[in-house]
């Protein structure tokens, strides 16, 4: 999908500002605390479908606001859910302020007045969610409107919310039309969970969870501590969530060893690395150097030897076989919108 972009990176620093004001009008007001002399570097990204919009804004403190003239000139009614990536806000919806912290999603009406203030550079990612195409959820959308979640929810929303934006750029047109159905479930099971609604949604938080595991993976991979214990805590699930979502990868401790293994099979093919074998077999966690040899063949069907020999001499290896397949049934995040 390619998303409609605007930034005001092309226009003269004293016009900067004004430009974004022009860009969000009608719909919203934007102010911001430091003057138009001063330049306002800002980007906006879109992908828009039938009835929901998702967008990607970077851009310095301002506040953004939609007073009762606003609302005149722009009928707008969406619901909103804003995710802020590095600045905490202050919103005001008429007369409820509600003080948001970094990486908590919080839901807004906009059919009204409502103003939110960030403090600082923020990167956000926003779901519009149009009344008429999102209805069967209205009730439980205004149920949390202008509300902290519960930790548990608003993480594994953010979690998603973060999953989805990432994957959109490749997401082919015939995956994006399932798209609005699944984000539906996908909201309903976060914001209310019952079990229908997690039933219904069970292949994205499958795949949620199952990148919450990658992420605590990749952060740990070269942690002694790193197993059952250490993935639990990080992602945030139970240890029955963990064994399940990674049943099909063969287990914990099989998966981890997988990714280990890529891991040196990347730096192995750096032919600016200079560290022995043993070396990067320490680091990885492997009891030994004949061990870490043993499993290194067993997966790529070459020795470690071999591939650094070849990375030296400036040919590539391709492994025979692909790391971190398909936990959870599903290896791509189009694949994981076939249920709807």
């Amino acid at each position: 999908m390619v998303p409609q972009t605007f930034s005001t990176q092309p226009l003269p620093v004293f016009e900067q500002l004004e430009g974004w004001r022009h860009w969000h009008r009608p719909t919203f007001e934007v102010q911001s605390p430091s003057p138009s002399s001063d330049g306002f570097l800002a980007t906006s990204s879109s992908w828009s479908l039938e009835g929901l919009t998702v967008s990607r804004v970077r851009s310095p403190a301002a506040s953004v606001s939609r007073p009762k003239s606003a609302i005149r000139r722009s009928a707008v009614d969406h619901w909103v859910i804003s995710l802020s990536a590095l600045s905490a806000s202050d919103v005001q919806v008429l007369d409820k302020s509600l003080a948001v912290p970094v990486s908590a999603p919080v839901v807004l009406s906009l059919g009204e007045e409502l103003q939110v203030d960030h403090h600082e550079y923020d990167d956000r990612i926003q779901l519009f969610l149009s009344r008429d195409r999102f209805d069967t959820i209205g009730h439980i959308l205004d149920a949390v409107k202008a509300e902290l979640l519960p930790a548990a929810q608003g993480d594994f929303l953010a979690d998603y919310m973060r999953l989805l934006e990432r994957n959109l750029p490749t997401l082919a047109t015939a995956e994006a039309d399932r798209l609005p159905e699944a984000v539906e479930a996908m909201v309903a099971a976060c914001l209310a969970p019952s079990a229908d609604r997690v039933a219904t949604a069970r292949r994205q938080i499958e795949f949620t969870l199952m990148e919450r595991v990658r992420k605590a993976v990749r952060e740990n991979l070269f942690s002694p501590s790193l197993g059952p214990k250490r993935l639990c805590r990080d992602a945030a699930m139970s240890r029955s969530q963990l064994y399940r979502v990674l049943g099909s990868e063969g287990g914990v401790a099989h998966y981890i060893r997988r990714r280990r293994l890529s891991e040196s099979f990347s730096i192995l093919c750096d032919a600016s690395n200079a560290y022995p074998i043993a070396k990067i077999a320490e680091m990885l966690c492997f009891a030994d150097p004949s061990s870490f040899s043993r499993a290194f063949r067993q997966e790529f069907g070459v020795t470690p030897r071999e591939v650094r020999a070849a990375s030296l001499a400036g040919q590539k290896i391709a492994p025979s076989r692909i790391v971190g397949a398909k936990a959870t049934g599903v290896s791509s995040f189009s694949d994981n919108l076939h249920g709807f």
